[in-house]
């Protein structure tokens, strides 16, 4: 390497010694100037005195200067310890090489760009090799697909004849695709900074130990890390990255300035929110200024992107929990996900950027993913990507806000994106808790189907008000669970408290596995198998094996979501009633239905869990127990319920583990069809009091986990779902309208 040759005696020659002192210090700093810009790689030499010539100017020559190799070992060595030497340290390092401080720092300026461009080229190749990887496994996939057989005739592969795995090979494909369109994009515009690594793992820190019991399995969401670990990762899910660490300054201060904001949305009245006059409805809500709150809250997270329109809502209730449980379920993505497992299909937590002080969640920070659904596959669902900030104010209230990082992720565009929302938790005596709450987004909702429209334009799909009867509904749940004395209702066939506890356990795990495949959630693979209406009905199959929680084998799931003109609560208490069950229950067979166990958990009636006996009417087959529970409450209705074997619900009573009880959960989800309607003109249309019901089989077509599954089994199960519905319109619209 050519470095410069400093202040030899021919450079002294030319120096004019009976110039002043202020010339000669104008000279020193030109010429250093001129050794800044030329980077330390050449300087200059004058003609010996012999060749002057006094008329002509001056000419001058480049002349370079190459270090000995002592002085580049002693030079790289010196590197490898500390690539960015002080004024001191070139000092003495010239002194020992005999070089000129300047020189020793061109030098390190000169090898530090070596080294960058080498990093830069080895890091281009990384990506390049990755990319090449993955596009050689996109090709292999493509032509895998496009050679399927039929492995009885050998012809082309049906759908209902494809086998499990290679159905899925679609999906994979068009995940292949996505991710080699990331890829290049990053590695064009790759300019030598440090690529953020995919999320790969959960955080092992979850903060402080937690002893709250939630009454989950550890087949469900407390051992997965995240709900809808058994269908697959989502594009979200997937594509989400550790937040960088130049990009934790501006996170910090993005989620104290939500905090702020939610705080005033919180406690703000007129002219922030108007009151509703809406002579349809006989509940009161706000409604969001829009243009006083861009007046009040000009920053954020910057204006609304076109094609997104704007939810706003705030509900406030009063719920049987203390103000700590209350903060550690919001705080703890397993907990999160398990109480509002109806509204949350998967979430995960990406980064702990704090895990508050003094043991508990005061300033707590967590950048997180999470997926929002209503149930039923005609509702698209809302991945968002935020951070959840945790703090306790001066007068004890406790907040909890969430606010979108999408200006972090500029590789993609958000259908959905989250303004600041969340919670004040107010203490109160015996031990409940005031919580106000606040939904705030921004969304693109056009693919919604007609008939839920309505429903998600009152808020009561996605809103505040949902989330606080969810709450509400969830803290009976556990007030119950968490129980000692065992009310004189719940007797019958439970004997202890703790087959009572084991028994709820179980009864929360099969709601849970119910609320994650019944959604529209990008995890799934939904195929509609007829286009008839908005009651079409969509199957997905699964593979299960290893898991004790599940039979073996192969799972077809189905569903269907359709309107019917009768007010929701005549739905559910139809549904979950006993008596009627066989009017509806196929595979019952018209049977006798015996309830065996009841345990009451919440205020309402139909708030319940059962255990119950379908005598069969055919003396030659075998009685089945079901386990079912149903809850309930402003904002919609659940029926769920799935076959359990004798032997091992007998466990379950006794107080034993009811993780290893086998299920399969179908259920109802019953929603309204928009805001509560007024008046007496009838349910003539949707939007007008009637109810959107959503039917969801699971149903074990082949007890081999690698079987092929046949047209016939896909057949048999739509089958069996239209002749459900069908039953359930005609016996409740009967009742309705005698």
């Amino acid at each position: 390497m050519f470095q410069p040759s400093m202040f030899d005696s021919h450079h002294m020659s030319m120096l004019d010694m009976s110039t002043h002192k202020s010339s000669e210090s104008d000279m020193g700093r030109s010429r250093d100037d001129d050794f800044e810009t030329k980077s330390g790689t050449e300087t200059t030499d004058a003609l010996s005195g012999d060749e002057l010539d006094p008329s002509q100017p001056r000419p001058k020559r480049k002349r370079y200067h190459r270090h000995t190799q002592r002085q580049i070992q002693e030079m790289e060595a010196f590197f490898k310890e500390c690539p960015h030497p002080d004024d001191k340290q070139r000092k003495e390092l010239s002194r020992e090489l005999g070089l000129e401080p300047l020189q020793v720092k061109f030098w390190f300026q000169n090898k530090r760009t070596q080294m960058k461009a080498q990093h830069e080229r080895h890091e281009n190749s990384i990506l390049k090799n990755e990319n090449d990887k993955l596009r050689a496994e996109n090709n292999r996939y493509k032509e895998a697909l496009s050679n399927a057989t039929c492995p009885n005739c050998g012809g082309p592969a049906a759908l209902g004849e494809m086998s499990f795995d290679e159905q899925h090979l679609r999906i994979e494909n068009a995940r292949l695709r996505e991710e080699i369109d990331r890829i290049s994009s990053i590695a064009a515009k790759y300019v030598g900074k440090p690529m953020s690594s995919s999320f790969s793992h959960l955080s092992s820190s979850q903060g402080p130990s937690r002893s709250l019991d939630l009454a989950v399995g550890s087949f469900g969401a407390s051992q997965s890390g995240y709900v809808g670990e058994m269908y697959g990762s989502g594009d979200l899910l997937r594509s989400v990255s550790v937040p960088t660490d130049a990009d934790k300054p501006l996170i910090v201060e993005l989620a104290v300035a939500a905090m702020e904001e939610l705080i005033r949305m919180a406690q703000a009245g007129d002219p922030l929110w108007v009151p509703a006059h809406d002579n349809s409805s006989s509940t009161h809500h706000d409604i969001l200024n829009e243009d006083e709150y861009l007046r009040t809250f000009p920053r954020g997270i910057g204006p609304k992107p076109l094609g997104l329109k704007s939810e706003a809502s705030r509900e406030s209730a009063l719920v049987i929990m203390n103000h700590v449980n209350l903060v550690e379920i919001l705080m703890d993505v397993n907990q999160w996900s398990t109480v509002f497992c109806g509204i949350v299909s998967r979430a995960m937590t990406l980064d702990i950027l704090s895990t508050g002080v003094a043991g508990n969640y005061n300033g707590a920070l967590q950048v997180m993913s999470a997926e929002f659904q209503v149930p039923s596959p005609l509702v698209p669902t809302r991945e968002n990507y935020f951070v959840r900030y945790c703090k306790q104010h001066t007068d004890g209230t406790w907040a909890v806000v969430d606010v979108s990082l999408d200006n972090l992720r500029s590789s993609s565009i958000s259908r959905s994106r989250r303004r600041p929302s969340g919670c004040l938790i107010q203490e109160l005596p015996n031990g409940y808790s005031k919580v106000v709450w606040v939904e705030h987004v921004e969304v693109d909702d056009r693919a919604v189907h007609n008939i839920y429209r309505p429903l998600v334009n009152s808020g009561l799909a996605f809103g505040a008000k949902r989330w606080v009867a969810t709450l509400d509904r969830q803290c009976e749940r556990l007030a119950s669970s968490l129980a000692n004395n065992i009310p004189a209702g719940d007797l019958c066939v439970i004997t202890s408290a703790e087959g009572r506890k084991s028994m709820l356990k179980l009864a929360q795990r099969m709601v849970l596995s119910f609320c994650t495949g019944v959604g529209a959630s990008t995890a799934h693979a939904w195929t509609t198998l007829s286009a008839t209406g908005s009651d079409d009905v969509r199957v997905m199959t699964r593979k299960s094996m290893d898991d004790p929680g599940r039979p073996p084998g192969i799972v077809l799931s189905a569903a269907t979501s359709f309107w019917l003109p009768v007010p929701p609560k005549r739905v559910f208490d139809f549904l979950r009633d006993e008596n009627s069950r066989s009017e509806w229950d196929i595979l019952s067979n018209g049977g006798l239905v015996q309830e065996m166990a009841h345990i009451a958990n919440g205020r309402d009636p139909g708030n319940c869990v059962s255990l119950l006996r379908v005598n069969s009417a055919n003396s030659s087959q075998s009685n089945m127990l079901i386990l079912q529970e149903s809850c309930t409450d402003s904002t919609g209705s659940y029926v769920i319920y799935a076959p359990v074997d004798i032997v091992a619900m007998n466990v379950v009573l006794s107080g034993g583990d009811p993780d290893y009880v086998a299920l399969l959960p179908s259920g109802f989800a019953i929603l309204p069809d928009g805001p509560p309607a007024g008046g007496a003109g009838g349910i003539l249309d949707v939007g007008s009091g009637g109810s959107l019901l959503t039917v969801a089989f699971q149903i074990l077509v082949d007890s081999v986990p690698t079987a092929k599954l046949s047209l016939g089994s896909v057949a048999t199960v739509n089958n069996l779902i239209k002749c459900t519905v069908e039953r359930i319109r005609a016996a409740v619209t009967c009742d309705q309208n005698p």
